[in-house]
This record gives C-alpha cells, sequence and structure tokens, in this order.
C-alpha cells in the first residue's frame, strides 16, 4: 500500500515513469532496498493503479536499442483516492516506520485529520501496552531469565514508540512536519 501511495503522491506531482520513481525512492535514503522494492514488484503496483483507474500510461517514449519507455500520469479519480489510501495507511499502521510515506506526503491531506487517526492509533497501542503489562504470568524457573528479558524489550519498545508518537502528533500539530 505505502508503495502505491508513493507513486501516487509522485505522479500527482507530474508524469513520470517507474524507472526513475524507484530511482527517487533510492535517493537519499535507499528505501527500496530497505524495504526489498524489486522492479517486478515496483511495476506490478504500477499494473495495479493502472486497474483501479488511479493512473494511466500517458506517453510512450521510444528510445533506438532500448526498451519503450511509458510515462504515467494521475487520474482524476486517482486524485480523488489519494487522500483516502494516505488516511487508510496511516490508520492501518502497525509502526511508525509503516507510515513515513504518509508522513512525508501529509500536504495532499487534511492535518487535522492525520492528527485525529494519530490520536486513535495512540490510544489503541496504549491500551494494547496497559493489557499487555497486566498479564500475570507463572513461569517455571528456567524460563524467569527469558521472560525478564521480552519484558523489557516489550515495555521500552513500547514507551519508545508512545513517545514518537506523541512527538509525531505535536510536530504535526505546530506545523513541524
Amino acid at each position: 500500500m505505502s508503495i502505491q501511495v508513493f507513486i501516487l503522491c509522485k505522479l500527482i506531482e507530474g508524469n513520470n515513469y517507474p524507472y526513475k520513481i524507484k530511482k527517487q525512492l533510492s535517493e537519499p535514503i535507499p528505501f527500496d532496498k530497505l524495504g526489498g522494492l524489486t522492479e517486478s514488484k515496483l511495476y506490478y503496483h504500477f499494473d495495479s493503479l493502472v486497474k483501479q483507474g488511479l493512473i494511466e500510461t500517458v506517453e510512450v517514449i521510444k528510445e533506438e536499442h532500448r526498451p519503450d519507455k511509458q510515462v504515467f500520469g494521475i487520474t482524476a479519480k486517482g486524485r480523488e483516492d489519494l487522500p483516502k489510501k494516505i488516511y487508510k495507511l496511516l490508520e492501518n499502521a502497525g509502526s511508525i516506520s509503516d507510515m513515513i510515506v504518509g508522513i512525508a506526503y501529509i500536504k495532499h491531506v487534511d492535518r487535522d485529520k492525520v492528527v485525529e487517526i494519530l490520536e486513535k492509533n495512540l490510544k489503541e497501542f496504549i491500551t494494547r501496552r496497559e493489557h499487555i503489562m497486566d498479564f500475570e504470568i507463572q513461569v517455571d524457573k528456567d524460563k524467569e531469565k527469558l521472560i525478564k528479558y521480552l519484558d523489557g524489550y516489550y515495555s521500552t519498545r513500547a514507551e519508545h514508540t508512545i513517545f514518537w508518537l506523541k512527538e509525531l502528533i505535536k510536530q504535526i500539530q505546530q506545523k513541524e512536519i
């Protein structure tokens, strides 16, 4: 989903072709490599967006001794659906890293609605953390150290996520992001 949102965001800024978008995804941070995005996966997402009616081929560039280059543009339906896709991406995000594309293109959506979604995510995350913290686990003596380790890991990770979600909400509200 985030790849499709990224493609739509790049195409709302102007017509483009897949290879150039893949290159833009890898600069300055190689998100394509970090996310395991291959050219075949990228073309799959382009095809999916075409089938959804969100993008279309606007030009085919023919070069001698090279494959034809399809240039894509966003459709009116794509412009209309982009905010919905960004909101859905943020709503379904399991972590802050899953939100990066949506946050990077926040200019295409209502900031107040983004804050509302993030605050809901934060409340749900805090509720889940509290539920997990309430578990009373009886452990064999030989598993105590493992359980203590895992408890430390998950509680630290939860506190870290809560801190950064609150920081993200604050920076969006203050229009720093």
